[in-house]
């Protein structure tokens, strides 16, 4: 059935063209009629439809059109802006991590500073976790064998401190292992797993050292030299000896001996090669013969990365370029590990001799001192023990001598009959003038043994004297210009008797350096630790040293801005961390690489 249709007037083509964007009610019903007419006459659209009908259809579509869009443009202002800041925020994040990561995947430029203020340093960031070590102790058992990687407790335990150190060790200084390396090349692989692994090291030869300079302040792992202790070559024509680290002053110059040659370092019992380079050491001979110093010719060292470096070569002397071995000797494993270690010898002396005297006091013992070394008096060494150090040895029973208790020099005389006996005579008269009590000399070998052991038993008879395990021992030593020796001798004497602290004094007084060895419990702890500033603060206030010969390790570190001045402090820091950027190596010794935690460091 069809229906038929009006036209629409003029007025309402007018009223369509003018009309809002909303379709009237009307004209939806014309648009609707025109539809249900095509459909009823089932012609497809466009096809024999009137202009009239076609003008419907296309103002209806438009309309329709102009009325979805109104309708999506309203939504989207009524849409909440959350999710759009939420979107903004992400992108900004994410912009921000971005650009922080492939910031530091850019090499930092380099510092343009001579030194390095503790203030600029960055903590060393080292990775001792459990899984990092583990897998670090399968590749050090690739290269050195199962059999020379250890993690037994007692190992482990005897590599962190020692009942004679000066430091107290912390329940933080913690090792993970122990490897004993038997080459350079070993040497070298080991420090290459750690530079990768950041993890931390210590060196490790004889462990006769005081101040906590093998203490594992970050953990990590011990490298024990104990392996390497050859002597590798003699060269009795050139005078010089080529060792590894393990080797034992001791033996080195039992072996010596049999080619009439003589190493004259002598520190205590037991150190080695490595440790002596380490601490820069010199012992009972340094007034005659120097110290660690002036003995050492070249050294073969691994650095941090595990590079392996020669300082130089066997002549006596050269003047090529900067002299790596002076700068090695006394950095106490924190530049490199010392593999190997061309030494200067010398000529066995052809008659040696010692006398010892007593006095009644110890200013009159130094006013000796001073007096044999103003006048030039060529002897070997000079030694001081004061009474109390004479008791503990009679005590400890350590020789087959009864000694007057009293303050006492030893002397050693070395070189020809006549120079001996000549010195001997020198020395007997000076010692009279400055009130000596009694004079002894040996006239055998084995009388020169039995004087000259007092001095060396000093240490261990003085520890013999502990009554339970409460009690330890503090050895520290300092060093002043030979004019102030007696002052600070007396001082510090005086000062430790006023505090009820047992020490004994027994010192190379030959070159201003002097040792005081105490013993406290635990409860005296921090009366030592007041007592043994107060000594390091007198000698630095006499010009001089707040270390003669032990080194600095963990328990000097703080006094060195006092002694040098904090631009030197700051330079030696630069050092460091020019050779061992990541501070893998005995970190913590000699220089701090980070700022202390408050109260940490003592008041000066």
């Amino acid at each position: 059935m069809s229906f038929p249709t009006r036209a629409p007037s003029r007025a309402l083509l007018s009223h369509l063209r003018r009309s809002p964007l909303s379709p009237s009610p009307c004209l939806r019903s014309l648009a609707s009629r025109q539809i249900r007419f095509e459909s009823t006459e089932k012609k497809p659209a466009g096809e024999g439809r009137s202009f009239k009908g076609q003008l419907y259809e296309s103002t209806a579509a438009r309309l329709e059109r102009e009325r979805t869009e109104r309708a999506r443009f309203s939504r989207d202002r009524k849409e909440p802006s959350g999710g759009r800041n939420i979107a903004l925020t992400f992108v900004i994040i994410a912009t921000a991590f971005g650009g922080y990561y492939f910031g530091t995947l850019r090499s930092p430029a380099p510092s343009t500073l001579s030194t390095i203020p503790l203030s600029a340093t960055i903590p060393p960031k080292h990775d001792v976790s459990g899984a990092n070590m583990e897998a670090a102790w399968t590749d050090f058992v690739e290269i050195v064998g199962k059999e020379n990687v250890s993690t037994k407790e007692t190992d482990l335990t005897h590599h962190t401190g020692s009942d004679w150190s000066s430091h107290q060790t912390e329940a933080s200084e913690n090792l993970f292992l122990v490897v004993y390396p038997a080459s350079t090349e070993e040497v070298s692989k080991i420090m290459k797993v750690c530079h990768k692994r950041r993890i931390p090291v210590t060196g490790y030869s004889g462990g006769t050292s005081l101040e906590g300079h093998f203490a594992p302040t970050r953990g990590g792992i011990c490298v024990d030299f104990g392996r390497m202790g050859k002597i590798l070559n003699i060269h009795k024509a050139d005078m010089d000896v080529v060792v590894q680290p393990a080797v034992g002053w001791e033996l080195l110059n039992e072996e010596l001996a049999k080619e009439n040659l003589f190493f004259p370092p002598d520190p205590g019992p037991g150190a080695m090669i490595g440790g002596m380079v380490g601490t820069g050491c010199s012992g009972t001979n340094a007034y005659r013969y120097g110290t660690m110093r002036e003995w050492v010719l070249s050294l073969t060292v691994v650095l941090a990365d595990g590079t392996v470096i020669k300082t130089r070569q066997r002549p006596r002397k050269s003047s090529a370029g900067y002299d790596l071995t002076k700068m090695f000797i006394g950095s106490e494993g924190t530049l490199g590990l010392v593999t190997e270690a061309t030494l200067k010898v010398t000529t066995k002396p052809n008659t040696t001799s010692v006398a010892v005297c007593s006095f009644g006091t110890l200013r009159q013992a130094a006013d000796c001192v001073a007096r044999v070394v103003g006048d030039g008096v060529p002897i070997a060494a000079i030694e001081i023990l004061d009474d109390v150090q004479m008791k503990c040895i009679n005590t400890a029973g350590m020789t087959d001598k009864n000694w007057t208790e009293a303050p006492t020099l030893f002397f050693k005389f070395a070189g020809t009959p006549s120079a001996v006996k000549e010195q001997i005579g020198m020395v007997q008269k000076l010692a009279k003038s400055t009130g000596s009590k009694s004079f002894e000399f040996a006239r055998n070998a084995q009388e020169q043994a039995d004087l000259w052991s007092a001095r060396k038993e000093a240490l261990w008879s003085v520890m013999a004297m502990r009554e339970s395990d409460e009690d330890h021992v503090w050895t520290g030593d300092v060093a002043v210009p030979i004019s102030r020796l007696p002052d600070i001798i007396e001082e510090t004497k005086e000062d430790m008797a006023r505090h009820g602290l047992f020490t004994a004094i027994v010192g190379h007084v030959g070159d201003g350096n002097f040792h005081t060895i105490m013993l406290y419990n635990d409860k005296q702890r921090k009366e030592a630790e007041e007592a043994v500033h107060r000594m390091v603060k007198r000698a630095v206030e006499m010009e001089g040293t707040v270390t003669g010969e032990h080194g600095v390790g963990l328990v000097k570190r703080d006094y060195l801005n006092h002694e040098l001045g904090e631009t030197t402090v700051d330079a030696m820091r630069k050092l460091k961390l020019a050779f061992d950027p990541l501070c893998l190596l005995n970190c913590d010794k000699i220089v701090r690489v980070q700022k202390p935690k408050p109260g940490e460091v003592a008041g000066w």
